[in-house]
């Protein structure tokens, strides 16, 4: 899993240092506003069609995380709430067995 996560990674890093070159190239290069604007609306819609098998991946591999991450959460605050609740039935069967060892003795 861990290369998995690492080969996502560097080609995640391998797309923002695309996306970030296009965009400081079209910004920076003399030409007016709405050139300028249109080149970027252009080589964005390129880079998608280009890279949207990567892209819709990337996006799967992130959703697919975050629903494993919920459901690690979820399980480990099931854990922490049934244990608090043993807790306390555990304390509470302690008082009952004080409380009831203590009417014993008075019996009559």
């Amino acid at each position: 899993m861990c290369k998995k996560n690492d080969a996502f990674l560097f080609s995640m890093g391998i797309i923002a240092g695309v996306v970030g070159g296009i965009v400081a190239g079209v910004l920076y290069a003399p030409k007016s506003g709405e050139e300028a604007r249109k080149e970027l609306k252009e080589a964005a819609c390129e880079l998608y069609e280009k890279h949207a098998p990567q892209i819709i991946e990337a996006k799967k591999q992130a959703l697919e995380s975050i629903d494993l991450m919920n459901y690690k959460i979820e399980r480990q605050f099931r854990k922490l709430n049934n244990a608090l609740k043993s807790k306390k039935m555990l304390k509470a069967k302690a008082l009952e067995d004080i409380t009831n060892s203590g009417d014993s003795e008075f019996d009559y």
